[in-house]
């Protein structure tokens, strides 16, 4: 895996490529700013970009933004964003943008070295990863919204999913069977008025985008 990194931080930044080179991950370009990824982008056509929302010069939105450009340009563009906060709006934005490929994570989980090189392989490889906080928050729902379908254990199924937890991963957070899961995924996409396709992966994007979207 190729990656190019956007943040502002030497410090992080410098711990950022050590990790990643640690784990055989090439680090094509590391830059501190939203217009040094958008020219590292072009120049080394990465697998996946790892960009900080806020840097230089206003430190407010600049990474944000740089990722949605990267998204509207090329739409296979695989993104990790890190962030020190839940920052709802940001996230909301960029995941109403691509149903793939996409990742929001708070940097403290960065020091959980193995936990965010799963993220980063599950993201390059065309699948989701988002912070459990990001989940929790952006899960918040008005009334006579789906969500109010859900049970309580399908709620727990679905922010489980959101974090790129597979059927087995679920299961084990759960301690339940991999056919209870299933059980409640299905009963998950009857409830979002998701019908039966033979793209699971889609539909299971489908379900916690709608949700993270705010649509009913």
């Amino acid at each position: 895996m190729r990656v190019v990194i956007a943040e502002d931080s030497v410090l992080l930044r410098a711990g950022l490529v050590e990790v990643l080179e640690k784990f055989g991950i090439e680090v094509a370009a590391a830059t501190a700013d939203a217009d040094g990824l958008l020219k590292a982008v072009g120049q080394h056509q990465p697998d996946l970009v790892i960009v900080d929302v806020r840097m230089p010069p206003t430190f407010t939105d600049e990474g944000l933004r740089a990722a949605l450009v990267l998204k509207r340009q090329n739409p296979d563009t695989k993104i990790l964003v890190l962030s020190q906060y839940v920052e709802e709006r940001y996230a909301t934005e960029l995941l109403s943008e691509q149903t793939s490929g996409i990742g929001y994570l708070l940097k403290d989980r960065v020091a959980d070295v193995r936990e965010f090189v799963d993220a980063l392989n599950r993201v390059a490889s065309g699948g989701t990863a988002l912070d459990p906080e990001v989940v929790a928050q952006l899960l918040v729902r008005r009334r006579n919204d789906p969500i109010d379908r859900l049970t309580r254990r399908e709620k727990e199924v679905l922010a489980l999913m959101a974090e790129g937890r597979s059927n087995s991963g679920i299961a084990t957070a759960l301690v339940v069977s991999d056919s209870a899961v299933a059980k409640h995924i299905n009963n998950i996409f009857t409830k979002l008025d998701l019908t039966e396709s033979p793209d699971n992966d889609h539909r299971r994007v489908m379900a916690v985008l709608r949700y993270l979207r705010n649509e009913p």
